[in-house]
């Protein structure tokens, strides 16, 4: 198996309201048999009905709305993106977890929840590099650090 996710899917209570939060933080989605799509960088985020998620993966879903075990994060170029993104994000209704604040490994980051509770952190690690596509590129571990 490859190294790669190409689709993630976020199981939502409401898809209109889902769609247009997501919207309201500036992307565009394509709705199809009440699914939307939005082309994210090399990958998609799917919106699709919380309950026809776990019909289609099989699972039980008690159906809280409570944190799911998954952070979704939104790497950037520099601090003042950050700020900027958290700040576009509580305007579009998201509940700011953690606010923007300096981190453990010399980065700058900040969490925010969407309307169904998906966690989405939004960080500025200056140990990653990011393509000019907004590609994400891993430094090297196993070669020590200046």
């Amino acid at each position: 198996m490859e190294q790669r996710i190409s689709i993630v899917t976020l199981g939502v209570a409401e898809l209109g309201r889902a769609r247009a939060f997501y919207e309201r933080l500036g992307w565009r989605g394509q709705e199809i048999e009440q699914t939307v799509f939005f082309q994210t960088g090399g990958i998609a985020v799917v919106l699709w009905a919380r309950d026809k998620v776990a019909t289609d993966a099989g699972v039980q879903d008690p159906g809280g709305d409570g944190f799911g075990g998954i952070c979704l994060a939104h790497n950037v170029r520099d601090r003042a993106e950050v700020d900027a993104i958290m700040a576009v994000a509580s305007e579009a209704g998201a509940t700011v977890t953690k606010a923007a604040q300096e981190t453990f490994y010399g980065g700058y980051a900040g969490f925010f929840a969407d309307p169904d509770g998906h966690v989405w952190e939004v960080a500025h690690n200056p140990g990653f590099t990011l393509a000019e596509d907004g590609s994400l590129i891993l430094p090297d571990f196993s070669r020590p650090a200046h």
